[in-house]
């Protein structure tokens, strides 16, 4: 609430005013919403018939390890052989829990407990299930789908635990809460941390995302792989340049959101596309009709950090509204003055 004190007088900024410049684009509440709906998705997609099969932990979990440093590969082989052994009831666990998980988060008075709980749950499923999403393995890019879709659960999780004493989430009674501010932050890191990934000497070249293109369009449906070629091929015809176009925006897009000029928004909302191109063309939508996705990979995720960060983002208009809102108030307190 902005405050304006002239000559021993205070003045609140109107309630309209204040409700419109200070709206979030997404609230906590819509945060734990979407993150729930997203958690009934999974459960969805664990109760694919695939999924009772031997093939979840030998054809998804165990190729997590492939590349990886024992401390990641051997827990995830040990995973992937515990599940292979009784896959049936082990899926129905999974299949429940995050079900489970995905009704807590839309219930307001549960929504604390679901939270806590899928931060563990998704901590457990990155390590064990996705083996750290490959990043220790060095091959690892966002366009594939690093850091891992759990990580990104856990980070969303705790962007939307509802504000220290408020008793009932966001209830009738209570103003849209924003994303905490640190969730600003947190979009920088993991897009400078995606330009990392590609200086890598394994994701370096140009060829290398070619190859990722190519790889993914090879299980792609049709209507998808013709655009992962023409994403490729255009990747292809740049050479070198591809590789450092892409390094150069991945970090121009962190780098903007650790500060709160003009670029900020621009830059979240080009991350925003940049992830639409990677989850189409290297992730293939989640893979979500292919019988065999547990999750619909890093794109809808990430987008939702992104579109957290703008809700912590002042407007353009926002700073001329409350100039104008504190000149106007200025003038009406020092007519009064004048008038007593």
């Amino acid at each position: 609430m902005t405050i304006i004190t002239t000559q021993g007088t205070t003045r609140p900024e109107p309630a309209d005013a204040r409700e419109q410049i200070n709206r979030p684009i997404l609230s906590r509440r819509s945060l734990r919403n979407l993150l729930g709906f997203l958690w009934l998705l999974d459960g969805a997609l664990q109760l694919q018939s695939f999924m009772f099969t031997s093939g979840f932990a030998h054809q998804i979990i165990d190729p997590a390890a492939a590349g990886q440093p024992w401390f990641v590969a051997g827990p995830v082989r040990w995973n992937a052989d515990l599940i292979g052994h009784h896959p049936a009831v082990f899926n129905a666990g999974f299949a429940g829990v995050q079900l489970a998980l995905g009704v807590g988060l839309l219930v307001p008075r549960l929504c604390r407990w679901a939270i806590a709980a899928s931060v563990v749950w998704a901590g457990g499923v990155w390590y064990l299930g996705e083996g750290l999403g490959g990043l220790a393995g060095g091959h690892a890019t966002a366009l594939i789908g690093a850091p891992g879709a759990a990580l990104l659960y856990l980070v969303l999780a705790l962007a939307a635990w509802p504000p220290v004493g408020q008793p009932e989430p966001e209830g009738p009674a209570h103003a849209p809460v924003p994303p905490p501010t640190w969730i600003g932050r947190v979009w920088g890191a993991l897009w400078i941390g995606f330009a990392v990934l590609n200086l890598l000497p394994g994701n370096g070249p140009a060829s290398t995302i070619d190859d990722q293109l190519a790889t993914n369009g090879s299980m792609a449906p049709a209507w998808l792989a013709s655009f992962d070629r023409w994403v490729g091929s255009g990747v292809h015809s740049m050479g070198k340049g591809a590789g450092v176009l892409v390094v150069g925006l991945e970090l121009a897009i962190g780098l903007a959101a650790w500060q709160q000029r003009r670029l900020r928004r621009p830059a979240i909302w080009t991350g925003i596309v940049l992830t639409g191109v990677y989850w189409a063309a290297g992730q293939s939508f989640g893979e979500l009709f292919s019988g065999q996705a547990t999750d619909p990979n890093t794109g809808p995720l990430l987008v939702l950090i992104g579109l957290a960060a703008l809700s912590t983002t002042p407007r353009p208009s926002t700073v001329v509204a409350r100039h104008h809102s504190a000149r106007e108030f200025r003038w009406r307190s020092a007519l009064h003055a004048d008038v007593a």
